[in-house]
């Protein structure tokens, strides 16, 4: 699939919801938390595969607003896990020139998860390479209710007129402010909806759905999801006929 690839059409922006970990566990007959260890693999291999090749940002959906609401035992276990895959990946991030960034209401997080992903960002902030974005304690709609409170405030104390709130404004005041919006969404596990994530950013991204559960994922997936974007036309509101003209 790789040498499919067109390296000058490349998605600028990929971003994944990374689903089918507990039923992958449970499909081999495991405990859902070897699920999402083996989930953290294939965050290790796409991450990779999307550098190698040359993908600016990658923002994967790590753990949700509506993730808190799990059996604790599996919160629990999953911030455990999280504070663990920051410490061991943060050498191959180095090493692969990769920069974290991470979006989501981090004051949510435990202390020691808010340390760990603070060391990690720091340490990788001077990196030049792919941009990982973790989308982390996050939903879109906590996200634009976030920024309309900011809006709101700023009116309130004469920053800002009503009137010169325009989408550029919007943009400019959500938490993905400084990376270009999507232009692919991956949904791996078979599921066929967005779940409350970058519901905003996504309105001109083109949807990849597979039935591939994410600890099965793996680079000729990517490249398959990649090769597929690239047979699409997109028109952004245009006719077909208007993208040709401009090309």
């Amino acid at each position: 699939m790789k040498e499919q690839i067109d390296l000058k059409r490349l998605p600028k922006h990929i971003a994944i919801i990374m689903d089918g970990n507990g039923r992958w566990a449970q499909k081999n007959g495991m405990d859902r938390y070897k699920g999402h260890q083996e989930g953290v693999v294939s965050v290790r291999k796409i991450v990779e595969a999307a550098g190698e090749i040359g993908i600016k940002y990658l923002t994967i959906y790590t753990f949700s607003t509506e993730n808190w609401d799990r059996p604790q035992e599996e919160v629990v276990a999953l911030m455990e896990l999280m504070v663990i895959a920051i410490q061991r990946e943060t050498e191959d991030l180095m090493k692969n020139n990769v920069r974290l960034q991470v979006i989501g209401d981090i004051d949510r997080l435990p202390q020691i998860t808010k340390d760990n992903l603070s060391v990690c960002v720091e340490k990788t902030s001077k990196n030049t390479g792919l941009t990982l974005v973790l989308a982390l304690s996050y939903s879109a709609r906590w996200e634009i209710t976030e920024t309309t409170k900011n809006i709101a405030g700023k009116v309130k104390e004469g920053k800002l007129n009503v009137e010169n709130i325009t989408e550029d404004v919007i943009s400019d005041h959500l938490l993905t402010r400084s990376i270009p919006d999507p232009d692919l969404l991956i949904r791996t596990g078979g599921e066929y909806r967005i779940s409350n994530y970058l519901l905003w950013q996504l309105a001109y991204a083109e949807l990849y759905f597979t039935s591939v559960y994410w600890p099965e994922f793996r680079a000729d997936n990517l490249y398959e999801a990649i090769v597929d974007f690239q047979k699409r036309e997109r028109r952004f509101g245009k006719t077909g006929e208007q993208i040709k003209m401009k090309k």
